[in-house]
C-alpha cells in the first residue's frame, strides 16, 4: 500500500501539503491540490483512519457497549444506533461486556484510545458511573439510571407506566392470583416496573406477589419453576421481560399448563421474537427503535454544540396478543 511520502513524491509536493488536501485543514493552491488528488488515485493511497482521529480528534465512530450482546433487547437497539450512525456518517462499534465490569472498563478504554466521537452505553455494573466520569468522552446511559454518573445524557422508557399497564391488563382479562416475576432491584428499570405493579395491586386491594427473575431466558426457567412450585394457583404473570416470558412459557407447557386458558402472561419490550413466538405475546411495547436514534444524535449533538434535553423519558404501550384474553372474547 502507498504511504503517504510516495504520493507527495509522485505529486511533486511535501507529505504535509497531501495531509492539508486530505483534510482539509488549510487552503492549497488549486494546481497543487489537482495534482495530490491525482496521485492519490493512482496510487490507491488510503489514510491511515487512526492517524486521522488522532490528528483530528475525532474518529467519526460512536462505541457501544452492551451487557449481554445475546439479549435481543440490546441487539436490536444496537441495530437502530448504527443505522442512525450511518445515516449521519459515523461507524458504530459495537462491544459486548458480557456483564464483566473488568471487560466494560478495557472497553472505555479502548475506545478513548480510538478517539471515539462518544459511547452510547447500557450497562448492569453499578461502578460504571465513575468509569464514565474519567472517561473524557461523551457518553449517553439508556435504559437504567446510574448514581454516580455524569453523561451528557440518558435515556429509558417509562418502566413504571409499563408496569402498570401489564398489571391492570392482567386484572381486566379476569386474573385473582397474579404474581411479577420482578427485574433486578439494583436497576431503576426492576424497581419501577415493580413499583407500578405494587401500586396496581394497592388499588384494588391485591396482595403483590414477586419472584426475583433477572433478564434473561435462564433466570425465566428457575423463576417459573419456583412459581409453579410455591404459587400453584397463579393464573397472571407479569414476567421481567420478553426473554424471561418465553422461558415461563416454556416451563408452564411442560407442566401442563395453557396460556392464556389456565394462566395469562404479559412480557416486557416487545422485541421481534415476541411476535414470532406460537402463542404471540401479549407485551409491553419500548420504542426500541426511537431510542437508539435519539441517543446517536445526542452525542452529535454534544459535538456540534447544539442544546439538547439530558433527561429522555419514552412512553410505552401493551401490545395485546394471543397470551392473554379479555373476559368474553372468543378463543
Amino acid at each position: 500500500m502507498a504511504s503517504i511520502r510516495e504520493v507527495a513524491k509522485i505529486a511533486g509536493v511535501s507529505p504535509a501539503t497531501v495531509s492539508r488536501v486530505m483534510n482539509g485543514t488549510a487552503n492549497v493552491d488549486e494546481e497543487k491540490k489537482q495534482r495530490v488528488l491525482d496521485a492519490i488515485q493512482e496510487t490507491g493511497f488510503k489514510p491511515n483512519e487512526l492517524a486521522r482521529a488522532l490528528f483530528k480528534k475525532s474518529s467519526k465512530i460512536i462505541g457501544m457497549i452492551v451487557p449481554n450482546i445475546e439479549n435481543p433487547f440490546f441487539s436490536e437497539i444496537a441495530k437502530a444506533v448504527e443505522e442512525e450512525a450511518f445515516q449521519n456518517g459515523y461507524k458504530m462499534l459495537l462491544c459486548n461486556s458480557a456483564n464483566n465490569p473488568k471487560k466494560e472498563r478495557m472497553n472505555i478504554q479502548m475506545l478513548v484510545q480510538m478517539q471515539a466521537d462518544g459511547i452510547v452505553i447500557m450497562t448492569n455494573s453499578d461502578r460504571t458511573g465513575k468509569k464514565i466520569a474519567e472517561c473524557g468522552l461523551p457518553v449517553v446511559v439508556m435504559d437504567r439510571k446510574l448514581s454516580e454518573g455524569r453523561e451528557i445524557a440518558f435515556i429509558e422508557s417509562d418502566h413504571y407506566k409499563g408496569g402498570k399497564l401489564a398489571a391492570e391488563h392482567l386484572i381486566e382479562c379476569g386474573c385473582q392470583h397474579i404474581v411479577c416475576l420482578r427485574g433486578p432491584m439494583k436497576f431503576s428499570s426492576g424497581q419501577q416496573r415493580y413499583q407500578g405493579y405494587e401500586d396496581v395491586c394497592r388499588k384494588y386491594g391485591r396482595k403483590a406477589v414477586w419472584i426475583d427473575c433477572d433478564y434473561d431466558y435462564d433466570a425465566g426457567l428457575a423463576a417459573a419453576e419456583e412459581l409453579i412450585r410455591r404459587y400453584p394457583d397463579t393464573d397472571g404473570i407479569l414476567a421481567s421481560n420478553d426473554m424471561a416470558a418465553m422461558a415461563v412459557y416454556k416451563v408452564l407447557h411442560q407442566n401442563g399448563r395453557r396460556v392464556p386458558e389456565d394462566v395469562q402472561l404479559v412480557g416486557f419490550d416487545n422485541i421481534e421474537f415476541s411476535r414470532r413466538m406460537t402463542p404471540e405475546l401479549t407485551t409491553i411495547s419500548q420504542p426500541i427503535e426511537e431510542m437508539g436514534k435519539l441517543a446517536v444524535q445526542m452525542i452529535i449533538h454534544h459535538g456540534e454544540e447544539i442544546s439538547y434535553q439530558k433527561e429522555n423519558i419514552f412512553d410505552v404501550e401493551l401490545i395485546r396478543r394471543q397470551t392473554t384474553k379479555k373476559k368474553g372474547e372468543a378463543e
